[in-house]
């Protein structure tokens, strides 16, 4: 797993919460379903999962017309994250849960802000823990 630091930079989405408190494996599945079933089309667009507190946020960015959808708006903060990638994630989800688990154990980690995945692509997926 190769780690970098990165700046990024605040991203406006809607976002379907799953249920809080239950196994984010279990919940990011069903958060993103309901996410996708409200939006007219996928393509060209940028979607996230973050983690607050013992909440799952299946996100996508904002665009104009979003406004109509039933998701909540919310706004993931920027800032210094550590990523490491996660290639052909669909085929290796087993690896999200410990490569989450290594990133926020690092001693510079910012617990005040959301561990993020922003699926890059159906091959990439980067992982992205707050740094101090």
């Amino acid at each position: 797993m190769a780690e970098a630091i990165v700046e990024l930079r605040a991203i406006p989405v809607i976002y379907i919460a799953g249920e809080p408190g239950r196994p984010h494996a279990e919940e990011a599945p069903k958060a993103f379903n309901r996410l996708e079933a409200q939006l007219p089309t996928l393509k060209g667009r940028h979607f996230y999962g973050a983690v607050v507190g013992d909440e799952y946020r299946a996100c996508v960015a904002e665009r104009p017309g979003d406004e109509a959808l039933g998701a909540v708006h919310w706004t993931l903060p920027g800032g210094r994250y550590r990523r490491a990638r996660i290639p052909d994630w669909e085929a290796h989800r087993d690896q999200i849960g410990p490569t989450a688990a290594d990133l926020v154990s690092q001693p510079d980690y910012d617990p005040t802000r959301p561990l993020i995945e922003y699926y890059r692509s159906q091959r990439e997926l980067l992982m992205l823990a707050p740094v101090r």
